[in-house]
């Protein structure tokens, strides 16, 4: 195999062994070398090749275009680095050689470990995947769109998973001001938004993550019409059992006794709120957030 290492997580790049970068000039070099990047060690077919790096707009000659061009990366990383197969063309490197594929193998195995209960583990193996990544993900293709999105989209499992571990592992107020950032770019991703709950209630903000939920709730409503999902509201119960530690909140105190009833031949009703003890906590939380509650119905 191929000692080089390849970077793909950004733009395309070629690194010797001994750390030093191959210098990959042109946009189609690099766009031919990010294709067979994505498929290291497998054959990649030429229609394939033509169509991603050409982005659908193929030279007259494209077999001779495509075979001039592998003349060219052969030249810079070396004869040996591409091999001709059957139809196509591999770059002759295992997976673990490509940064992408490393990250997907570093990701995969920190979320193992996180759902095996070591967060310890999981935070140090996705902090290595994570470390990969220095652009946007596959730069150098003209067409990268929907591919690059499902990477992103890998990466931000990363990301939730490694502030997962961090908030297991008792960091929740450090990981704080990067999951507040995320949400701000993702504001409708409610794993990531129940982690910036989790976070700001293990950072003793229990009633500004109250309001913070209300927000959520009133965001996902406008935009898509729904409710808050079955994580988001397991969130706010936990915050709802957990008190209130602000000076905002109610604190706790001996039962308010209502008024002596008046004489009369009626039994006297013991209690209005029996059973209602959890919607006390919801207007007790409302009232810690808002200006004016207003209740509706007996």
């Amino acid at each position: 195999m191929n000692p080089v290492r390849y970077r793909i997580l950004g733009t395309t790049q070629a690194i010797r062994p001994d750390g030093t970068p191959v210098a990959v000039g042109g946009a189609r070099l690099r766009a031919l070398l990010t294709v067979l990047a994505l498929r290291a060690g497998r054959t990649v077919p030429a229609g394939l090749l033509v169509e991603e790096v050409w982005s659908g707009d193929p030279p007259a000659d494209a077999p001779g275009a495509l075979q001039a061009l592998v003349g060219r990366l052969r030249r810079v990383l070396g004869a040996e680095a591409v091999a001709s197969a059957e139809g196509g063309y591999r770059l002759a490197a295992g997976p673990d050689a490509v940064d992408l594929h490393r990250f997907e193998r570093l990701t995969g195995d920190g979320l193992r470990a996180l759902a095996d209960g070591d967060p310890a583990k999981a935070a140090v193996v996705l902090d290595d995947g994570l470390a990969l990544w220095r652009d946007p993900a596959l730069a150098d293709l003209p067409d990268r769109t929907s591919e690059a999105a499902r990477w992103e989209a890998r990466r931000l499992d990363a990301v939730r998973g490694r502030h997962t571990a961090a908030l297991a592992l008792g960091h929740g107020e450090q990981s704080l001001p990067e999951l507040s950032a995320l949400c701000g770019e993702h504001p409708l991703d409610e794993p990531l938004q129940a982690l910036r709950l989790r976070a700001l209630r293990a950072a003793g903000r229990t009633a500004e993550a109250l309001v913070a939920y209300d927000g959520i709730r009133r965001l996902l409503a406008d935009r898509l019409g729904s409710d808050p999902g079955p994580e988001l509201r397991s969130v706010h119960t936990e915050l709802l059992s957990s008190g209130d530690p602000s000076p905002a909140a109610e604190p706790a105190s001996a039962p308010v006794r209502a008024p002596a009833p008046a004489p009369g031949n009626l039994r006297a009703r013991l209690t209005s709120f029996v059973g209602r003890e959890g919607d006390i906590e919801v207007i007790r939380a409302d009232l810690a957030g808002a200006r004016l509650v207003t209740l509706l119905g007996p």
